[in-house]
């Protein structure tokens, strides 16, 4: 650093001697004189700020800083805040989206319809011809010319299947297939209704979470209320005490009600799949009601055309069927032909035809053919199993649907605002000295205990709709 300004005192030197400056009255005069004195200013002042700067460093905390210089500096920030994952906020079509794309259950279950699909490959191909190679006519004992005693036979065979097998057997494939997709489609079928429940229960944690935060910030309220009354000496230290005292039980139930939304919602981020890290979501919708009015007849028609369950039975005895097609063929022998030449190096060479087939005399395929047979009537009875499943379970779920209405019918009757109306006159009361705290306590506890049962019957109605839904395979709600 000193190099640098003594060169740079040498530049300005040189530029004194060379720079003509002029006076007040215009007339040229040298600076040489004043070139050391202002040399010596410079110097002084370089000097003064190169050793006073890191003892102000030391002693000063940096001032903010303004214009560019602090744009600048915020951008390191900046950056590393959009780097943080932002709350995605998703209703219940934007949960079954991300669900039909990212849960691994699914990734899974697909897999087997793509193994399904490599054994369509695998039916289409044919046998695979046989080259043969032999030497005949060796002698054991290695004396004369060997290679003209000897006879080198070429051969080449190819299997025909007969009895329609391979056309069989790419329709057994084909049968496979559709089976596996039915029953792709149940456990889908299943899967979605299950992330709709823990939707549900996301929003239910979540409405009684915020029930929570308000009884309290009204018990709060009330609380400081009853210390300015304590204070003014109108009312005794009993009260406020109680007040305290109950003061726990309702941290205690935001407490639960945090927790009980935090697990729900960490439970629906894992069934959405994805990368866990990366699926920060909140819930954007609440637990409402929707009246709906069902017909048995038609909610069994539609399950019983619309069950992915039943479907896959059906599918499982056409693939039975397609079995025992191919195993009735398996029976027929497949013939084989052959052709060769058998060649003597010096003498004559020779053609060969051969044809093969195999007799059927004691292996006929009987263990397949009944192994087949078996399968078909044991998919006809899951069938018939299964039909009387899905009447059950639309039968039961109508049920209950009907009953959990009721449920939420009895709260829409005016109950919800007559327990509002009894808090506000109590607190209202409470203030002008007409009432007590314990009757404000228990207006307080009626409200949150009511609010509770009716999102909990609310839940439950969402719930037995859902039912419901898994029962028809169709989607109810409008």
């Amino acid at each position: 650093m000193y190099q640098l300004i003594n060169n740079y005192l040498r530049r300005f030197s040189k530029r004194c001697d060379s720079v003509v400056c002029q006076g007040p009255c215009g007339l040229p005069r040298y600076c040489r004189r004043q070139k050391n004195r202002r040399a010596s200013y410079l110097a002084s002042v370089l000097l003064f700020i190169l050793t006073s700067h890191p003892v102000l460093a030391q002693e000063k905390s940096p001032e903010p800083l303004k214009g560019i210089n602090a744009n600048i500096a915020v951008i390191p920030r900046t950056h590393e805040q959009t780097l943080s994952p932002a709350k995605r906020s998703i209703t219940i079509s934007d949960a079954v989206s991300i669900f039909l794309q990212q849960n691994l259950q699914l990734v899974a279950a697909r897999y087997d319809i793509d193994t399904v699909d490599a054994e369509k490959l695998t039916a289409r191909l044919r046998p695979n011809p046989q080259f043969s190679f032999a030497s005949a006519d060796l002698p054991l004992g290695f004396t004369g010319n060997v290679l003209k005693e000897q006879t080198f036979s070429w051969g080449i065979t190819e299997t025909f299947e007969l009895g329609g097998k391979r056309r069989k057997r790419i329709n057994a494939a084909n049968a496979n297939s559709d089976l596996a997709r039915g029953q792709f489609q149940a456990v889908l079928w299943q899967l979605t209704n299950d992330l709709k429940r823990k939707f549900y229960a996301v929003l239910l944690a979540e409405s009684l979470l915020d029930l929570a935060k308000e009884n309290q910030k009204t018990f709060a309220e009330t609380v400081k209320h009853t210390t300015e009354l304590v204070q003014l000496g109108e009312i005794s230290g009993l009260d406020l005490q109680r007040l305290e005292v109950e003061k726990l039980k309702f941290d205690t139930d935001l407490a639960n009600s945090e927790r009980d939304y935090e697990v729900a919602l960490r439970d629906l981020r894992v069934t959405l799949g994805g990368d866990y890290r990366a699926m920060d979501i909140e819930i954007a919708g609440k637990l409402d009601y929707q009246p709906y009015q069902f017909s048995l007849a038609e909610l069994r028609d539609e399950a019983l055309a619309a069950r992915p369950d039943l479907k896959a039975a059906q599918l499982s005895e056409r693939a039975a069927d397609a079995s025992i097609r191919l195993q009735d063929a398996q029976r027929i022998p497949d013939l084989s032909l052959g052709g060769g030449i058998d060649q003597v190096p010096q003498g004559t060479s020779t053609y060969t035809f051969g044809v093969a087939v195999v007799l059927p005399v004691f292996d006929r395929n009987q263990g397949e053919r009944a192994k087949a047979l078996i399968e078909r009537k044991k998919a006809q009875n899951q069938q018939q199993l299964i039909t009387n499943q899905v009447l059950g379970d639309v039968d039961k779920a109508l049920v209950a649907f009907e009953i959990q209405t009721k449920r939420v019918e009895l709260y829409r009757t005016g109950v919800l605002t007559k327990v509002d109306n009894i808090q506000n006159l109590t607190e209202f009361a409470l203030k002008a000295g007409e009432s007590s705290t314990i009757d404000l306590l228990d207006a307080i506890r009626t409200r949150r205990e009511t609010l509770a049962n009716y999102y909990q019957a609310l839940f439950d109605y969402q719930m037995s709709l859902l039912d419901l839904e898994l029962a028809t395979a169709t989607l109810l709600q409008k």
